[in-house]
């Protein structure tokens, strides 16, 4: 990879391996990567819901998310009212990747404001799609490329091994 930084987006339904594609990259670059959900967590997302769910810890918020998806992503929807790329650029401050965008209008916003060199759609067909009350983007429309996930996960390393040599 140049010397350069880029700013990367990878976008795709929960548990297509979004966030094993970040690390496999990072692990072969200097870029560093937050979770949107992890970084909603700490930002926000844990202060409003500790109370009315019990957590007792952000990881505990975190990890229950896969059971309140569609409320993760109206609180997201809300907290970037104001500005549909604010969660991104919070992101974007520390890290060169940000993984996991969920609304047509938050990445349509980004796109606007330049906030991203690249996007990298990632795909398993083998999982099913979320429903598009927390997840709305047809990611082969946005994508620059998306990688098809799913079990060979040497051929996935390798792939994004390829997408490193093209940056």
């Amino acid at each position: 990879m140049k010397s350069e930084k880029y700013k990367l987006l990878i976008l795709g339904n929960k548990r297509h391996g979004k966030t094993f594609v970040a690390n496999e990259l990072c692990k072969i670059t200097n870029l560093k990567f937050k979770d949107s959900s992890m970084a909603a967590a700490e930002i926000f997302i844990f202060d409003k819901l500790k109370e009315k769910y019990g957590y007792k810890d952000l990881n505990e918020c975190f990890e229950d998310r896969v059971n309140h998806r569609s409320e993760w992503y109206d609180l997201i929807c809300d907290y970037n009212k104001e500005d549909k790329a604010r969660l991104a650029k919070d992101i974007l401050k520390e890290n060169d990747i940000y993984v996991g965008i969920r609304d047509k209008k938050e990445i349509d916003e980004c796109k606007k404001q330049g906030l991203f060199d690249y996007i990298i759609g990632v795909y398993d067909p083998d999982k099913e799609e979320e429903s598009s009350d927390s997840f709305n983007i047809d990611l082969f429309r946005e994508a620059d490329l998306v990688i098809r996930t799913g079990g060979d996960i040497d051929r996935v390393k390798k792939i994004v091994k390829l997408i490193h040599w093209t940056l």
